[in-house]
Parts: structure tokens; C-alpha cells; sequence
């Protein structure tokens, strides 16, 4: 029988201290530490020896062969593009995201494509396999031999996974795994660690494809251990707003790809469908030209998206006017509002200031504040911007606009829709324009501002 003790497990790096504290030693979090009921399993040891089954010795890095690891397509465009091609044999992914949003369906269905060459398995520890089929018949997908199994024990799991040897395996999700060496419930911090734990040494051992499906905080965060995120080799996110048809999946972790890459899909009655012009969502379609609204050619991973920005720019009615920021960072609007005043004479400290992306997506490269000076500026003088402008940039505190990664591709992608004029940072300046476009390459704030009057 194992003994168990109680302790104090952090949420975010899984350490476990005698006595309550408010801060964790080991990864300085405030406020993580839960009281926990922790086990220790006897000959707990010959659980955690070497995969290879031999110990490991020293060898020089040069002797070592590089090997490049082969992809398992899933069906699914998108879905391979934020994988990094497909699914690595022995990679373990997992993927989080809000109740809802989709994560569940895109798997039924890449399996479902799956089944049709190799074997996969479903493990389900939310839904009985009744209403796992009642979903495959709504989604109208094709009969397949998928594989089958609603089952919340670990030992259990592994078992039948040893037996049936699949290529590729769903576990949905690991908070409600639970293993009977740990006397603590589903979903705690040492289940879940004990869980994934081993689901990923299975995974390694056998040359399994493993996806785990992970709960979210009402922060948006993955729930359990931040150990979880460090174990598995691929963390992917689920993002966009549930009351949207639009879908969002990033990459923020990839040992077999590019981070920050992005997959586009459109939720509808027979499941997620890739949008291959993803751009065309971020886009408003506008009637005519009106104040405020700016497009940006933003860089998410490998690939170039034009985003819309907009932004609204009212007199204040209270003695603090306010900044509100929508999927852009709340923080460097303040900044750039201050780099406007200080280097264009353009002054917004009695004015409310909202900045919205459109499309639901999240922008964090700083390429964006050009584009968002547009926008102020626009909106404050109640003067719509040439049509079939493109722009991108990051702005200085001196007020100097820097470079932005990949300038060349970003104008490709403007040029391919249809935009004319793109005003960049003079480091982007491609040496031949693309067809058809007028390349404006500018130094500062204050020269941007000018060749944008031009414009008009």
C-alpha cells in the first residue's frame, strides 16, 4: 500500500513544500500553493528507468548522425501547418483550450482520416463512446475502423494501448486520467503529472504518436502542473471566440517545428474546415473608405496575414481618459501615444483611445505600431486612409521606425491581395518592388505622417 502525506504542491512547477508559503521557492509564483495529498508509490524507481533499457554514456557530439524525423499527415491542412507538417512518430502534443471550442471535433476527424491507413485510437474519459459516434454521425464522417476506448484508468489505458500497438492515440483529456498508485483525484496536480508522465514514456518507448487534450483556467492557461507543458514535446493552444465561426490554433511549443505558427479553420455543421486565404477574415469589407482603419501585414510563424486595425479616438468625458486595447498589448498603446505627442505634435491626453484587431486574432509583434499610429491618427482627424494601403513597422521611443522580420514576404502577400501601396521602414525596402505595388520606405514617425498626407 502506498503511504501518503500531505504537502503543498505548486500549480505552476509541481514543487512540493511542508508548510504553506505565498510565494513558491522554486519558480518565484505568487499565490500557487495547494494542499495536496502526495503519494509515493513503492519501487517507484523501476518505473522511471532508462527508455532505451541500457544506461547512457558519453559519446562526442560530432560522431552523432543527424536524422530527420518522418511526418504523418492527418488530413487536415491547417492542422499540419501548426505541427510542423504533420505528426512525428514518438512526439507527444498537447492541446488546450476553452469548453467548446472545438478541440474534441478536429481530433475525431483527423483520426477519422487516419483510420483509413494505419491503427489509431480514441481514448475518451469525458464521453461514452455512444455519444463519441453520435458525434461522428453529426460530423457525417466516412466509416472508418477507428478504434474506441472510454476509460479514465491509467493502467488500464496503458494496456490496452500496449495490446492494440496504434500508430496514433488520443487521450481526452489527461485531467481525467487518474492512476491507482496515487490516492489523490482526478485532476490533481500529482495525477496529472503522474499521468502524462507515463502516456509520454509509453509514447518514446513505443514510436506512438500521442495527443493530449488539456483543460484550460479561466485564464486561459492550461490547468495542472506547468511541468505538464515542459514533458510533452508540442503545446498547442485553441483561441477565438465561441460565439464566432472563426477558429484559431497557435503553436507555442514545437521540438519539431516553428513556433508561433497558426492554423485558420471555420467551425460548421460538418466540423472545422482550413480557411487556405486566411487573410480575407481579418479584413473588413467596407463599403467605402472610413476613419480609423488601417491594415496591417502582420507575421505569424511562416506565414504573412493582413489584419485590420482599427481604432477610435473620443473626447473624454471623466478627468482620466482611457486605453483600451483588443488583441493587441494594452501596455504599448500607452507608449505609442506618448512617441506620437513627443515626435508628431499629435497629442492625445484628453482623448479616449479604443484599438481593436479585427478578427478575434492576438497580436504581440511590435511590427504592429505603425499601423496602429495610422489608425490613432486617422480616426483623430476624422480622414479616412488611401485605399489599398498596406503597412508595417515597429516604432521607437526616439521616434525611429525599425525593421520588421520577413519584409519581403509580407509584401508579396499585400501585393497577391490586391494592395498597391505599402509604407515600410526603410531597412524593409526591397531592392525591386513586387508587381504592381508602390513601396514607401520611411526613417521616422514624423516622415511616415507626412508621406501618409501625401496619400490622401
Amino acid at each position: 500500500m502506498a503511504k501518503s502525506r500531505t504537502a503543498y504542491v505548486c500549480t505552476e512547477c509541481g514543487a512540493q513544500l511542508a508548510r504553506w508559503q505565498g510565494q513558491c521557492p522554486q519558480c518565484q509564483a505568487w499565490n500557487t500553493l495547494v494542499e495536496s495529498v502526495v503519494e509515493a508509490a513503492p519501487g517507484a524507481g523501476g518505473r522511471f528507468a532508462a527508455i532505451a533499457g541500457q544506461a547512457s554514456r558519453l559519446q562526442p557530439l560530432s560522431s552523432l548522425q543527424p536524422r530527420e524525423e518522418p511526418r504523418q499527415p492527418t488530413g487536415l491542412e491547417e492542422f499540419d501547418r501548426v505541427l510542423g507538417g504533420g505528426l512525428v512518430s514518438g512526439g507527444v502534443v498537447l492541446i488546450g483550450g476553452d469548453p467548446g471550442i472545438g478541440k474534441s471535433t478536429l481530433l475525431l476527424q483527423a483520426l477519422s482520416h487516419l483510420a483509413g491507413s494505419q491503427s489509431v485510437v480514441y481514448v475518451s474519459g469525458e464521453e461514452s463512446g455512444e455519444q463519441v459516434a453520435l458525434r461522428a454521425q453529426r460530423l457525417q464522417l466516412p466509416p472508418s475502423p477507428l478504434q474506441m476506448l472510454a476509460e479514465i484508468n491509467l493502467e488500464r489505458i496503458l494496456a490496452a494501448l500496449r495490446d492494440s500497438r496504434p500508430r496514433v492515440a488520443v487521450i481526452d483529456s489527461i485531467q481525467t486520467v487518474y492512476s491507482e498508485t496515487l490516492q489523490s483525484a482526478p485532476g490533481s496536480v500529482a495525477q496529472v503529472r503522474e499521468c502524462a508522465a507515463q502516456l509520454t514514456r509509453f509514447a518514446k518507448q513505443s514510436g506512438t504518436s500521442l495527443i493530449l487534450v488539456g483543460h484550460v483556467t479561466k485564464d486561459g492557461t492550461l490547468a495542472g502542473p506547468r511541468v505538464l507543458e515542459h514533458i510533452v514535446d508540442t503545446v498547442l493552444y485553441f483561441e477565438g471566440d465561441t460565439h464566432s465561426s472563426f477558429r484559431l490554433i497557435r503553436a507555442f511549443k514545437n521540438r519539431f517545428g516553428a513556433v508561433n505558427e497558426l492554423g485558420v479553420f471555420a467551425m460548421t455543421e460538418r466540423g472545422l474546415r482550413g480557411v487556405s486565404n486566411p487573410s480575407a477574415i481579418f479584413l473588413s469589407q467596407h463599403g467605402q473608405q472610413v476613419p480609423g482603419s488601417c491594415v496591417l501585414v502582420t507575421q505569424e510563424g511562416t506565414r504573412p496575414l493582413l489584419v485590420e486595425i482599427q481604432a477610435l479616438v473620443d473626447a473624454a468625458h471623466s478627468p482620466n481618459p482611457r486605453r483600451l486595447s483588443v488583441g493587441l498589448e494594452q501596455t504599448r498603446l500607452a507608449m505609442l501615444l506618448a512617441v506620437l505627442h513627443r515626435h508628431a505634435g499629435i497629442a492625445c491626453f484628453d482623448q479616449d483611445v479604443f484599438v481593436n484587431a479585427v478578427g478575434g486574432v492576438k497580436i504581440a509583434e511590435p511590427a504592429a505600431d505603425l499601423a496602429i499610429l495610422f489608425a490613432i491618427v486617422s480616426s483623430l482627424r476624422s480622414r479616412p486612409l488611401r485605399r489599398g494601403l498596406a503597412v508595417f513597422g515597429e516604432v521607437g521611443l526616439a521616434g525611429e521606425i525599425r525593421p520588421a522580420p520577413r519584409g519581403q514576404e509580407r509584401l508579396k502577400e499585400a501585393a497577391k491581395l490586391g494592395f498597391d501601396v505599402a509604407i515600410v521602414p526603410k531597412a524593409n525596402a526591397p531592392k525591386q518592388a513586387p508587381e504592381g505595388m508602390r513601396v514607401i520606405a520611411v526613417e521616422r514617425v514624423e516622415e511616415a505622417l507626412e508621406r501618409l498626407r501625401d496619400l490622401e
